[in-house]
């Protein structure tokens, strides 16, 4: 199902900041113009936005076809806040770490991962991540 999109000032679900429609709304909206994240940490912020507003077909968009699923259905989670903790990119490889706050059926989580990132053809894509819950 996807949710509508933000309104011009409402802050981007990232936590960078900024208003979603200067943030991770150009590489959401991007998919149809060819306009893509420029790093991988926007890649992973724009990610995670995409879970919060439940844009499925971005997510699979921005998931390298190694790795990509077939299709993918969001889970009922209310996402609270992310954390960037590093952000790396060497050549054509990317790691990001982040923390990102959830609650699912009543319970409060924290999703801890290191993700990894590889750029193709000018354009950064989500390979898979080590993830610890807790």
């Amino acid at each position: 199902m996807k949710k509508s999109l933000h309104p011009l000032q409402t802050p981007c679900p990232c936590g960078s900041g900024q208003a979603y429609v200067v943030c991770c709304g150009p590489w959401h909206a991007g998919l149809a113009t060819g306009m893509h994240a420029p790093t991988p940490e926007a890649l992973m912020r724009s990610r995670y936005s995409a879970y919060v507003l439940g844009l499925v077909d971005y997510l699979l968009a921005t998931w390298h076809s190694s790795t990509a699923p077939a299709e993918l259905a969001l889970s009922p989670v209310k996402w609270l806040g992310l954390e960037v903790r590093r952000a790396q990119a060497t050549g054509d490889a990317g790691v990001v770490e982040f923390v990102a706050r959830c609650r699912e059926g009543g319970r409060a989580q924290r999703l801890h991962e290191t993700s990894r990132f590889v750029q193709q053809g000018g354009r950064w894509y989500y390979v898979d991540g080590e993830m610890t819950v807790s």
